[in-house]
């Protein structure tokens, strides 16, 4: 399974493989990577608004 099509179906934008293997601690890791990729998405937003918009207002 390719990189793209993993963050993809962590960020529901594709559906997942009927045919995985689905077990409890499996959707426990894909929960945790699903949080620390949209908590890395939301850090990288943060820092690109305080390096590029904020020095247009002072």
């Amino acid at each position: 399974m390719g990189i793209l099509r993993q963050l993809a179906e962590y960020l529901y934008l594709k559906k997942k493989d009927p045919n995985q293997p689905q077990t409890q601690w499996m959707k426990y890791m894909h929960g945790m990577n699903r949080i620390s990729l949209l908590m890395f998405i939301a850090a990288v937003i943060i820092i690109l608004f305080k390096l590029v918009i904020l020095p247009l207002f002072r």
